[in-house]
């Protein structure tokens, strides 16, 4: 594929016009909030009432990042799992209803979502709604629709949100985006993702499994949340959730927030009024749980200043049909790139673009950008930064900011909703099998008869949201 040439000044002129200002500020260009609750102002020197759904594994260390400010409610459905956060603020009030906490709890300012990602935007929701900002992990939301309905949520009721991708806080991703924007290997025509996930025995299972009896001091209805009902198993949680379609996102929905991360932004894919997705490969497909193994195909139209480009997908394991050994299922190598040249972290997650002009690589978080062979290197001079750094890179420390009257959050949900939708619309490829040619205008897939079914999923009587 032949982009035609672009200039180095040109570039720099379109690409950064728009990024490196609306990045910053785009948060604050919604309507504003004529609700009747409205977020509490704070000075930057006042401390966040903040309350957590999800209190144990990754809500433990949301928790611990946020430890600063007041810590007033804590909520998980699992109190085993939660006891050391329990036992670290003896004093603060536990919930297994996270409804009943922000019920009773009205001066909290702030929610942290860490829990699976099928209760993410119900809970998101409920609280933005009672006008409390929130910190949601990613990969977001469960459904495509539900990426929507959190953004517009956030607009309507003016408050202030993070998805959870650390990563998108380091200068990494800045550093590639100032790389690839000033031209380091001309226009892209192609990117190339991988992961080392699934870490979970799960995936590729196609039956549910049989009933166990509840483990004490699990409340496993509102574990179970807004998904279909289905009996308890620890097959299900505290971990093994990502690999079911009911409760996770599989390997894209665990990692493609994290490594996709700088090739959405460098590539300012967000900006593509359509695109298609397909899926290549997939060892596993069945309805219960994701595949043990999938290639996808992104491909975009042109955007401002940039040519179209294909992005591929890779994760999980692939048997070799001779040996049986299974090997990670990643990118053939660039044709003419030695095989001493590293790209990414290969044996973990990475990516690398092929350009006009040359092949750039980095690691998993946008860091260790590149160019390869490493010879390119040797006489490649940096360009100086001009996208703004994300202060101390704490990604939590960014949102509070947010809250007390800073900048807007760099993963706020007018750049992550948007992005989540993007990884939920590659798992509609993935479960279905079709190839999709998703509106990302108008929010519908226009190649599929009842592709409203698609994008949206039946809610559990008392956990419904309006989609």
């Amino acid at each position: 594929m032949k982009c035609s040439s672009i200039t180095r000044r040109a570039f720099l002129a379109t690409a950064t016009t728009s990024a490196a200002l609306a990045y910053q500020k785009a948060a604050f260009a919604a309507a504003p909030n004529t609700a009747k609750v409205v977020p509490r102002k704070l000075s930057p020197n006042e401390k966040l009432n903040i309350a957590a759904i999800g209190a144990g594994g990754k809500g433990a260390s949301d928790i611990m990042h946020s430890k600063d400010e007041n810590i007033v409610a804590l909520c998980d459905v699992d109190w085993d799992r939660a006891a050391e956060i329990f036992e670290a603020f003896p004093d603060v009030p536990k919930y297994r209803d996270y409804r009943v906490m922000l019920e009773k709890h009205p001066e909290i300012d702030a929610v942290t979502v860490s829990i699976p990602d099928h209760s993410h935007a119900p809970a998101a929701y409920m609280a933005m709604k009672l006008g409390k900002h929130v910190y949601v992990q990613k990969p977001l939301t469960h459904t495509v629709a539900e990426a929507r309905l959190l953004m517009n949520t956030a607009r309507e009721m003016g408050v202030v949100t993070q998805m959870g991708n650390q990563g998108h806080s380091g200068d990494g991703v800045r550093e590639l985006c100032e790389m690839l924007w000033t031209g380091a290997i001309g226009q892209v025509h192609e990117a190339h993702i991988w992961t080392d996930r699934p870490y979970w025995k799960n995936q590729g299972v196609t039956k549910p499994f049989p009933p166990q009896t509840t483990r004490d001091n699990l409340d496993w209805d509102r574990w179970i949340g807004a998904a279909p009902w289905r009996p308890y198993n620890d097959g299900y949680c505290p971990h093994d959730w990502r690999a079911w379609q009911d409760f996770g996102s599989g390997s894209l929905g665990d990692m493609a927030c994290h490594v996709m991360d700088p090739v959405y932004m460098s590539l300012r894919l967000g900006e593509a009024t359509h695109y298609t997705v397909e899926v290549l490969m997939q060892e596993g497909r069945n309805p219960q749980t994701y595949p043990v193994a999938s290639t996808i195909k992104y491909s975009f139209p042109a955007r401002a200043g940039m040519c179209a480009v294909d992005v591929y997908w890779y994760d999980g394991f692939w048997s070799d049909p001779v040996t049986g050994e299974k090997r990670f299922n990643r990118p053939k190598r660039p044709e003419g790139l030695p095989e001493s040249c590293v790209l990414g972290d290969e044996n973990a997650n990475g990516s690398f673009f092929l350009g006009e002009t040359g092949i750039l690589t980095q690691g998993q978080y946008g860091g260790k950008a590149r160019l390869v062979p490493d010879e390119r290197m040797l006489d490649y001079k940096r360009p100086d930064p001009f996208l703004p750094r994300i202060f101390d890179h704490d990604h939590t420390l960014n949102w509070i900011m947010g809250c007390k009257g800073g900048e807007a959050p760099c993963s706020n949900f007018e750049y992550s909703a948007p992005f989540a939708q993007l990884v939920q619309v590659g798992n509609l490829a993935v479960k279905t099998g079709k190839k999709l040619r998703w509106d990302n205008v108008k929010g519908v897939i226009t190649n599929v008869r009842h592709a409203a079914d698609f994008v949206s999923k039946e809610y559990r009587k008392g956990w419904e949201l309006p989609v």
